[in-house]
Protein backbone atom coordinates (compact mmCIF):
# COMPACT_ATOMS: atom_id res chain seq x y z
CA UNK A 1 0.00 0.00 0.00
CA UNK A 2 1.58 3.68 -1.12
CA UNK A 3 1.63 6.43 1.61
CA UNK A 4 -1.03 8.03 -0.31
CA UNK A 5 -2.94 5.27 0.06
CA UNK A 6 -2.64 5.03 4.06
CA UNK A 7 -3.23 8.66 4.27
CA UNK A 8 -5.82 9.90 2.48
CA UNK A 9 -8.90 8.02 4.15
CA UNK A 10 -7.60 9.87 7.70
CA UNK A 11 -7.94 13.58 5.77
CA UNK A 12 -11.19 14.32 6.61
CA UNK A 13 -10.27 13.45 10.53
CA UNK A 14 -6.62 14.75 10.65
CA UNK A 15 -8.68 18.13 9.33
CA UNK A 16 -11.46 17.84 12.48
CA UNK A 17 -8.99 17.07 14.80
CA UNK A 18 -7.10 20.58 13.43
CA UNK A 19 -9.35 22.37 13.20
CA UNK A 20 -11.21 21.81 16.64
CA UNK A 21 -7.40 22.46 18.36
CA UNK A 22 -6.73 25.58 16.71
CA UNK A 23 -10.30 26.87 16.66
CA UNK A 24 -9.83 28.10 12.76
CA UNK A 25 -10.46 26.20 9.79
CA UNK A 26 -7.25 28.15 8.28
CA UNK A 27 -5.16 27.17 10.95
CA UNK A 28 -6.03 23.76 11.10
CA UNK A 29 -5.99 23.25 7.37
CA UNK A 30 -2.73 24.68 7.11
CA UNK A 31 -1.59 22.57 9.43
CA UNK A 32 -2.54 19.84 7.72
CA UNK A 33 -1.44 20.95 4.45
CA UNK A 34 2.06 21.06 6.26
CA UNK A 35 2.09 17.55 7.32
CA UNK A 36 1.54 16.11 4.28
CA UNK A 37 4.74 18.46 2.57
CA UNK A 38 6.51 17.43 5.05
CA UNK A 39 6.09 13.68 4.49
CA UNK A 40 6.13 13.90 0.67
CA UNK A 41 9.82 15.17 0.98
CA UNK A 42 10.17 12.06 3.87
CA UNK A 43 8.38 9.38 3.66
CA UNK A 44 10.28 7.36 5.73
CA UNK A 45 8.48 9.58 8.87
CA UNK A 46 5.17 7.39 8.25
CA UNK A 47 5.97 3.67 10.00
CA UNK A 48 3.83 1.11 7.98
CA UNK A 49 4.46 -0.71 11.37
CA UNK A 50 1.88 0.58 12.58
CA UNK A 51 -1.97 1.01 11.91
CA UNK A 52 -2.11 3.67 9.27
CA UNK A 53 -5.10 5.65 11.53
CA UNK A 54 -2.86 5.63 14.41
CA UNK A 55 0.27 6.89 12.50
CA UNK A 56 -1.51 9.43 10.84
CA UNK A 57 -2.52 11.26 13.90
CA UNK A 58 0.61 10.68 15.88
CA UNK A 59 2.35 12.70 13.62
CA UNK A 60 -0.10 15.65 12.89
CA UNK A 61 -0.38 15.34 16.43
CA UNK A 62 3.18 15.61 16.98
CA UNK A 63 3.02 18.66 14.31
CA UNK A 64 0.41 20.63 16.57
CA UNK A 65 2.33 20.33 19.55
CA UNK A 66 5.52 22.17 18.25
CA UNK A 67 4.10 24.75 16.18
CA UNK A 68 3.13 27.41 18.13
CA UNK A 69 -0.50 27.43 17.56
CA UNK A 70 -1.35 31.01 18.21
CA UNK A 71 0.70 32.56 15.57
CA UNK A 72 -0.80 30.51 12.87
CA UNK A 73 -2.56 32.54 10.26
CA UNK A 74 -5.82 32.54 10.37
CA UNK A 75 -8.70 33.56 7.85
CA UNK A 76 -11.78 34.82 9.76
CA UNK A 77 -15.16 35.71 9.48
CA UNK A 78 -16.91 34.87 12.76
CA UNK A 79 -16.66 36.81 16.09
CA UNK A 80 -17.20 33.45 17.65
CA UNK A 81 -14.28 32.03 16.08
CA UNK A 82 -12.05 35.00 17.45
CA UNK A 83 -13.38 34.15 20.79
CA UNK A 84 -12.47 30.46 20.32
CA UNK A 85 -9.16 31.20 19.95
CA UNK A 86 -8.90 33.46 22.82
CA UNK A 87 -10.02 31.13 25.17
CA UNK A 88 -7.98 28.41 23.41
CA UNK A 89 -4.77 29.97 23.94
CA UNK A 90 -4.47 29.21 27.95
CA UNK A 91 -5.13 25.84 28.04
CA UNK A 92 -1.96 23.24 27.22
CA UNK A 93 -2.24 21.60 23.96
CA UNK A 94 -1.38 18.52 25.06
CA UNK A 95 -4.85 18.56 27.54
CA UNK A 96 -6.81 19.69 23.79
CA UNK A 97 -5.31 16.83 22.41
CA UNK A 98 -6.16 14.26 24.56
CA UNK A 99 -9.69 15.35 25.10
CA UNK A 100 -10.37 15.65 21.10
CA UNK A 101 -8.64 12.23 20.46
CA UNK A 102 -10.66 10.56 23.11
CA UNK A 103 -14.33 12.02 23.21
CA UNK A 104 -14.23 12.86 19.59
CA UNK A 105 -11.82 10.96 17.64
CA UNK A 106 -12.90 7.79 19.55
CA UNK A 107 -9.20 6.57 20.49
CA UNK A 108 -9.05 4.38 22.96
CA UNK A 109 -6.76 5.66 26.31
CA UNK A 110 -4.15 3.34 25.10
CA UNK A 111 -4.03 4.42 21.64
CA UNK A 112 -4.45 8.64 23.03
CA UNK A 113 -1.17 7.32 24.80
CA UNK A 114 0.96 6.06 21.37
CA UNK A 115 -0.23 8.63 19.61
CA UNK A 116 0.91 11.03 21.96
CA UNK A 117 3.41 9.19 23.32
CA UNK A 118 2.51 9.82 27.08
CA UNK A 119 1.34 7.74 30.01
CA UNK A 120 -2.15 6.67 29.83
CA UNK A 121 -2.00 7.85 33.76
CA UNK A 122 -0.74 11.32 32.31
CA UNK A 123 -3.77 10.93 29.22
CA UNK A 124 -6.18 10.74 31.62
CA UNK A 125 -5.03 13.30 33.95
CA UNK A 126 -4.87 15.60 30.81
CA UNK A 127 -8.81 15.08 29.68
CA UNK A 128 -10.05 15.22 32.77
CA UNK A 129 -8.44 18.62 33.18
CA UNK A 130 -9.80 19.65 29.83
CA UNK A 131 -13.19 18.22 31.58
CA UNK A 132 -13.37 20.80 33.91
CA UNK A 133 -12.34 23.64 32.02
CA UNK A 134 -16.08 22.35 29.85
CA UNK A 135 -17.62 22.15 33.01
CA UNK A 136 -17.50 25.59 34.11
CA UNK A 137 -19.73 26.77 30.78
CA UNK A 138 -23.27 28.75 31.33
CA UNK A 139 -26.27 26.93 30.16
CA UNK A 140 -27.65 28.09 26.29
CA UNK A 141 -30.37 27.53 24.10
CA UNK A 142 -30.12 24.91 21.63
CA UNK A 143 -32.18 24.76 18.18
CA UNK A 144 -31.90 20.77 16.98
CA UNK A 145 -32.22 20.65 12.89
CA UNK A 146 -32.80 16.71 12.36
CA UNK A 147 -36.09 15.28 10.75
CA UNK A 148 -35.79 11.68 12.35
CA UNK A 149 -37.69 11.76 15.29
CA UNK A 150 -35.56 9.08 17.49
CA UNK A 151 -32.48 10.92 16.90
CA UNK A 152 -33.78 14.38 17.44
CA UNK A 153 -35.04 12.78 20.91
CA UNK A 154 -31.84 11.27 21.32
CA UNK A 155 -30.02 14.71 21.05
CA UNK A 156 -32.65 16.52 22.98
CA UNK A 157 -32.20 13.55 25.42
CA UNK A 158 -28.41 14.43 25.93
CA UNK A 159 -28.34 18.34 25.22
CA UNK A 160 -30.61 18.16 28.30
CA UNK A 161 -28.29 16.10 30.16
CA UNK A 162 -25.95 18.79 30.04
CA UNK A 163 -27.98 21.64 31.60
CA UNK A 164 -29.24 23.17 28.45
CA UNK A 165 -32.66 24.78 27.02
CA UNK A 166 -34.45 23.31 23.69
CA UNK A 167 -35.62 26.23 21.96
CA UNK A 168 -36.58 24.37 19.05
CA UNK A 169 -36.47 20.82 16.98
CA UNK A 170 -36.96 21.92 13.16
CA UNK A 171 -37.37 18.91 10.81
CA UNK A 172 -36.86 21.38 7.29
CA UNK A 173 -35.53 24.11 6.25
CA UNK A 174 -38.15 26.49 6.58
CA UNK A 175 -39.42 25.45 10.35
CA UNK A 176 -35.29 25.76 11.17
CA UNK A 177 -35.45 29.67 9.81
CA UNK A 178 -38.67 29.95 11.75
CA UNK A 179 -37.64 28.75 15.02
CA UNK A 180 -35.00 31.16 14.96
CA UNK A 181 -36.94 34.13 13.84
CA UNK A 182 -39.18 33.01 17.02
CA UNK A 183 -36.49 32.80 19.74
CA UNK A 184 -32.69 32.91 19.02
CA UNK A 185 -30.40 29.81 20.49
CA UNK A 186 -26.91 29.67 21.26
CA UNK A 187 -26.08 27.00 19.29
CA UNK A 188 -27.34 25.04 16.71
CA UNK A 189 -27.02 21.24 15.93
CA UNK A 190 -27.79 20.45 12.26
CA UNK A 191 -28.27 17.17 10.13
CA UNK A 192 -27.25 17.72 6.55
CA UNK A 193 -30.28 15.67 5.00
CA UNK A 194 -33.47 16.98 5.96
CA UNK A 195 -37.31 15.70 6.14
CA UNK A 196 -38.82 17.51 2.49
CA UNK A 197 -35.11 16.95 0.65
CA UNK A 198 -33.97 20.26 2.06
CA UNK A 199 -30.36 20.67 2.65
CA UNK A 200 -29.67 21.38 6.91
CA UNK A 201 -26.56 23.29 5.18
CA UNK A 202 -29.26 26.12 3.18
CA UNK A 203 -30.79 26.31 6.11
CA UNK A 204 -27.88 27.47 8.21
CA UNK A 205 -26.33 29.21 5.78
CA UNK A 206 -29.45 31.48 5.81
CA UNK A 207 -29.63 31.62 9.76
CA UNK A 208 -26.17 32.75 9.52
CA UNK A 209 -26.92 35.50 7.49
CA UNK A 210 -28.48 37.41 9.87
CA UNK A 211 -27.02 35.60 13.09
CA UNK A 212 -23.25 34.97 14.20
CA UNK A 213 -23.51 31.65 16.36
CA UNK A 214 -21.46 28.22 16.44
CA UNK A 215 -23.20 25.22 14.62
CA UNK A 216 -22.18 21.38 14.77
CA UNK A 217 -23.18 19.25 11.85
CA UNK A 218 -24.61 15.24 12.88
CA UNK A 219 -24.18 13.91 9.80
CA UNK A 220 -23.66 10.24 8.23
CA UNK A 221 -21.67 12.04 5.41
CA UNK A 222 -18.75 13.77 7.69
CA UNK A 223 -16.62 13.15 3.99
CA UNK A 224 -18.48 16.27 2.11
CA UNK A 225 -18.24 19.01 4.85
CA UNK A 226 -14.03 17.71 5.88
CA UNK A 227 -13.13 18.57 2.01
CA UNK A 228 -10.52 21.16 2.60
CA UNK A 229 -12.76 23.56 0.92
CA UNK A 230 -13.74 27.08 2.77
CA UNK A 231 -15.49 27.64 5.01
CA UNK A 232 -15.93 24.17 6.45
CA UNK A 233 -17.24 23.67 9.95
CA UNK A 234 -14.89 23.43 12.85
CA UNK A 235 -17.58 21.34 14.71
CA UNK A 236 -18.64 18.07 12.87
CA UNK A 237 -19.97 14.72 14.30
CA UNK A 238 -20.58 11.73 12.71
CA UNK A 239 -23.66 9.41 12.68
CA UNK A 240 -23.93 6.69 14.09
CA UNK A 241 -22.81 8.82 16.87
CA UNK A 242 -21.45 7.99 20.72
CA UNK A 243 -23.37 9.81 23.27
CA UNK A 244 -20.07 10.99 25.05
CA UNK A 245 -18.58 12.52 21.68
CA UNK A 246 -22.06 14.64 20.95
CA UNK A 247 -21.78 15.78 24.56
CA UNK A 248 -18.00 16.64 24.03
CA UNK A 249 -18.27 18.00 21.09
CA UNK A 250 -21.61 20.65 22.40
CA UNK A 251 -19.52 21.64 25.57
CA UNK A 252 -16.55 22.25 23.77
CA UNK A 253 -18.65 24.85 20.98
CA UNK A 254 -19.83 26.60 23.63
CA UNK A 255 -16.54 26.69 25.69
CA UNK A 256 -14.94 28.59 22.94
CA UNK A 257 -17.65 30.66 22.16
CA UNK A 258 -19.21 33.63 24.39
CA UNK A 259 -21.88 34.78 22.32
CA UNK A 260 -23.85 31.84 23.19
CA UNK A 261 -24.57 32.64 26.70
CA UNK A 262 -26.29 35.03 25.93
CA UNK A 263 -29.48 33.19 24.11
CA UNK A 264 -31.68 36.57 24.61
CA UNK A 265 -29.73 38.42 22.66
CA UNK A 266 -32.06 39.47 19.54
CA UNK A 267 -29.29 41.12 17.78
CA UNK A 268 -27.97 40.37 14.61
CA UNK A 269 -24.18 39.40 14.47
CA UNK A 270 -21.45 39.53 12.11
CA UNK A 271 -22.98 37.56 8.95
CA UNK A 272 -20.44 34.43 8.08
CA UNK A 273 -19.35 33.33 4.92
CA UNK A 274 -21.56 30.37 3.87
CA UNK A 275 -20.78 27.29 3.52
CA UNK A 276 -20.54 24.94 -0.22
CA UNK A 277 -24.43 23.40 0.24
Amino acid sequence: MSLAERVAPQLPYLRRLARAVTGSQTAGDGLVANLLQGLISEPQRFSVDAPSRLEAFRLLCRELRRTDIARQPRDITARWELETIRRLEPIPVLHRLAFLLRSVEGFSLSEVSHILGEPVEAVQRYIDSFAKELANELATDVLIIEDEPIIAMEIEELVRSLGHRISGIARTHSEAVSAVARSRPGLILADIQLADGSSGIAAVNEILSSFDLPVIFITAYPERLLTGARPEPAFLIAKPFQPDVVKAVISQALFFNEEAHAPGNKSPGTARAPMPA
